[in-house]
């Protein structure tokens, strides 16, 4: 039966902005701290086969310390994944992939990235050569996979909302065998021994049927986040915004806290979680969390503070939900057997939750659950949502603290992903007024109340952006073109 042309999209012109955002306070990711970060905003003009037209948009933060660890410095990292975002843009005009933006998306994931990212490894960054380390080869200089995914992100995104604005229907309403010409045995395969199939299955199939519009907030308590009193180093900021964790969580009702921890210091590991403890369940926090930022490389480590904090502290124990990412972002070449942890408590894959296949290889290996992220791309959050789930996996929705538009994509896929509870949350905390033009039209998902965040306001088709209604004055474009 031949295919609805109303169905089959095509990509007819790009533009990319850059907007640079200042931290309120930093952030630390590992042995790095984020003070600024560059957002890439991604608008997509796009038709169907019946000649009719819309437009999306797509934003993303290129987020160089949490994507790209490295020894590199900071400066070349940042120019290079600015310019890998351009690259995107290009090839994702020049490929002339059509039908669901998921097929899209697949499509360019499967087939074009892997030349762009291997060009850059061969050839290296002929137009940074004035910023490239002279003693680094083009293979050290390499754009990792999680860095390109960033790159990619606003602009998958940006198809997803297109497409969901041509079909006039929430993007959500898309998932299905209406739209989707293939299903999901097209994308995915099972795990061997697996009582798992995928034939005649859709997204749909896997997503939340009735998505809330309220969820619970979860708060980040960063490395450098002053807990108390005596943490205060005098150089806060001194503005209409909480300092202290209890003030947070007072203001905010929070009732959910992520607490990062370094991965490479026991003692400061164990005495902050119990800190943050001993501070929040009195002002009425439920559950934690504990993010060791992919520096450990030893089980035990974990298993040593997870069974002080059992047999010492066993309120905070049993407060603690799941154990985020503790080990390396690289699965194959780290394939550390972490069953030990699992069992003591559910353990999520993040930073190496790359695709469905890392998934796959981490459930091998004893992770029991999946924090998906948007700034991954939606294809591959979607795709990676529906083999968790398959496979009796639990799911979290994690923050890359989402300024703007990105918080929009990223609060509508917890929602629908029926998460282990709520959303993580943070934009917020760190660079709060970034936001303000988006906040005066969607209030409830830019400030959390009640412990909670509002998803009423996002309406209509897309992701229900109402990008038209949001007063956000945009730079000049980094970079446009038109087919």
């Amino acid at each position: 039966m031949p295919r609805d042309p109303s169905t089959i999209m095509h990509v007819t012109g790009a533009t990319l902005y850059l907007l640079p955002v200042r931290t309120r306070v930093p952030l630390k990711f590992g042995t790095e701290t984020l003070e600024n970060v560059t957002v890439a905003r991604v608008h997509l003009r796009v038709r169907n086969d019946l000649g009719e037209r819309a437009s999306g948009w797509g934003e993303s933060p290129l987020s160089v310390q949490w994507g790209w660890p490295s020894a590199l410095s900071y400066d070349f990292r940042h120019r290079a994944m600015q310019e890998f975002t351009q690259k995107l843009g290009a090839a994702l005009l020049a490929a002339e992939l059509s039908g669901h933006a998921l097929e899209i998306g697949h499509a360019f994931q499967d087939e074009v990235l892997p030349g762009l990212t291997h060009n850059i490894a061969k050839h290296g960054w002929p137009s940074l050569v004035a910023h490239t380390p002279a003693d680094k080869t083009p293979a050290e200089l390499a754009i990792p996979h999680l860095a390109a995914l960033l790159c990619l992100a606003p602009w998958d995104l940006a198809l997803h909302d297109a497409y969901g604005n041509l079909a006039n229907r929430d993007v959500y309403q898309t998932y299905n065998n209406e739209y989707l010409e293939r299903d999901l045995a097209s994308y995915l395969t099972p795990a061997a021994k697996a009582n798992v199939h995928f034939a005649g299955k859709y997204p749909v199939d896997y997503l939340v049927k009735q998505a809330p519009t309220r969820m619970r907030a979860w708060h980040l308590v960063g490395g450098l986040d002053p807990l108390d009193a005596s943490d205060l180093r005098g150089d806060e900021p001194n503005d209409c915004y909480p300092v202290l964790l209890g003030d947070w969580i007072k203001r905010d009702g929070l009732t959910c806290l992520k607490i990062k921890l370094r991965g490479n210091d026991a003692a400061w590991d164990y005495e902050r979680i119990v800190r943050v403890g001993k501070l929040a369940l009195p002002l009425g926090a439920e559950w934690l969390t504990t993010d060791f930022n992919c520096t450990v490389t030893d089980p035990e480590y974990v298993n040593a503070i997870l069974d002080r904090l059992r047999d010492a502290e066993p309120r905070i124990y049993g407060t603690l939900l799941y154990v985020e990412q503790p080990f390396p972002y690289e699965l194959a070449e780290h394939p550390i057997d972490v069953h030990s942890v699992a069992a003591r408590k559910p353990l999520f894959l993040d930073e190496s939750a790359h695709d469905w296949q890392h998934i796959a290889m981490g459930r091998e290996l004893g992770w029991t659950g999946v924090a998906l992220k948007t700034c991954k791309t939606q294809t591959g959050a979607l795709l990676g949502l529906c083999w968790a789930k398959a496979h009796g996996m639990t799911l979290m929705v994690q923050d890359l603290t989402n300024p703007m538009l990105a918080q929009i994509p990223h609060v509508r896929l917890a929602a629908h992903a029926g998460t282990i509870m709520g959303v993580e949350t943070n934009g917020m905390q760190f660079y709060p007024a970034a936001s303000d033009p988006e906040g005066k039209i969607h209030t409830g998902i830019y400030t959390r109340r009640q412990g909670q965040v509002d998803l009423s306001t996002l309406q209509g088709t897309g992701f229900g952006m109402r990008v038209a209604e949001i007063g956000r004055v945009l730079p000049v474009p980094a970079w446009e073109e038109n087919l």
